[in-house]
């Protein structure tokens, strides 16, 4: 019996590549040397005309796909969707994923030491924009030798970067993939946001961000701050089903005082509490600053249409049906945008009960658009025409 599912790319080691040439950040501070941690699939052809780019969203890192070892009981974050025969297929595709800068899963972020001090960043670490994680990622395809992406490809705040690089390098591009994505964020969704930070910064363990100097966490603010999160990436019909107003202790019953908990409740304390644990307070606050900054057109006199005018790639652009975070009305607008602008434009609104979610999740229709873009991609880097 294969010790992986079939369709999995197996076991896979993730590998760290330094910088010491500065990085100039889009607020006017300069990193002088950093870290960038990634994982590939697939093999690199010959002429590296074959490589597609992986953008994580929010929480997301550089493990995407496959098992760090034979117990390993989860793969990564979306290997539903990266493997041989599956929509981003590594029978024919190089694949590159990697944890951007400002995270803490590898690559320097505020967990980071600035060697500055020789402490750890925390709070200090620099803000960031999308175009640096582009920066940073252009850099990285430069050591590797790659010339052009076959494709980039990212869901949410990676669909954000995906367009950034559609715009910042257009002759470097060939398609660009934008699944539950924005132009920018709404008001509410910025809304969110910064009550998610807030509930973080409120954590006595806070400490103005210094709460690794002190062997602490703000893990309760970290954990209502995820609650937050994960109710605006769920559906109310998707959470309707799995938990309805299911009691998971107490009862209703007269003379009953015992208090009530529902299961909802119990999972997203469950939620919370895991990943305050796994994820870092200062980063959640930078990766969500980042997220809000985000505006595709500001540069281009706040014409999506004129942004746009700059990209030579094919575009795919999904949306999901229940997804009321980055609502298919977000990806109407750009598919609208890149209409007028005159670019080669494939969208699919996908029905699904997953809410913002259901970009990383099984689905059917959705596994046959993305798989018939990547097919196409694939047949052409085969003709010779990527």
């Amino acid at each position: 019996m294969d010790a992986f599912p079939k369709g999995s790319v197996g076991l896979v080691q993730a590998k760290t590549q330094h910088f010491d040439t500065p990085l100039p950040l889009a607020n006017g501070r300069v990193l002088s040397e950093y870290d960038i941690i990634y994982e590939t699939y697939g093999e690199l052809n010959s002429d590296k005309s074959n490589a597609i780019l992986i953008c994580h969203a929010l929480s997301g890192d550089h493990h995407a796909a496959g098992y760090y070892s034979e117990d390993e009981k989860r793969p990564g974050w979306w290997d539903h969707y990266i493997g041989p025969g599956k929509a981003i297929d590594t029978n024919h595709f190089f694949v590159l994923s990697l944890n951007n800068i400002g995270g803490c899963n590898g690559s320097t972020g505020p967990l980071s030491i600035n060697p500055e001090t020789q402490t750890p960043w925390g709070a200090d670490f620099p803000t960031l924009r999308v175009r640096d994680w582009v920066e940073t990622q252009k850099r990285l395809a430069d050591l590797l030798g790659i010339g052009q992406w076959a494709a980039i490809v990212g869901g949410s705040l990676g669909g954000m970067q995906a367009m950034r690089w559609a715009l910042e390098y257009p002759d470097r591009v060939k398609n660009c993939v934008a699944i539950a994505s924005a132009l920018k964020l709404t008001a509410q969704n910025i809304a969110f946001n910064e009550t998610a930070r807030q509930a973080i910064m409120a954590d006595p363990n806070f400490l103005d961000g210094k709460y690794n100097e002190h062997n602490t966490i703000p893990k309760n603010g970290l954990a209502v701050a995820r609650m937050i999160g994960h109710i605006t990436y769920l559906s109310g019909d998707g959470m309707g089903e799995k938990f309805g107003r299911e009691l998971r202790s107490g009862s209703f019953s007269l003379g009953c005082d015992d208090p009530l908990e529902f299961e909802i409740e119990s999972y997203l304390r469950y939620q919370g509490a895991k990943f305050s644990t796994q994820f870092d307070a200062n980063t959640y606050i930078l990766m969500t600053r980042a997220l809000d900054y985000f505006d595709l057109a500001r540069e281009y006199n706040h014409n999506a249409v004129e942004a746009f005018s700059h990209a030579t790639c094919k575009f795919l652009v999904i949306s999901f049906t229940t997804d009321w975070r980055f609502s298919p009305e977000r990806s109407k607008e750009i598919v609208q945008a890149l209409l007028h602008a005159k670019k080669s434009i494939t969208y699919a609104e996908i029905e699904s009960s997953y809410g913002h979610d259901a970009f990383l999740v099984p689905n059917k229709r959705y596994n046959d658009v993305f798989s018939g873009f990547m097919a196409g991609i694939a047949h052409d880097i085969k003709r010779g025409e990527i």
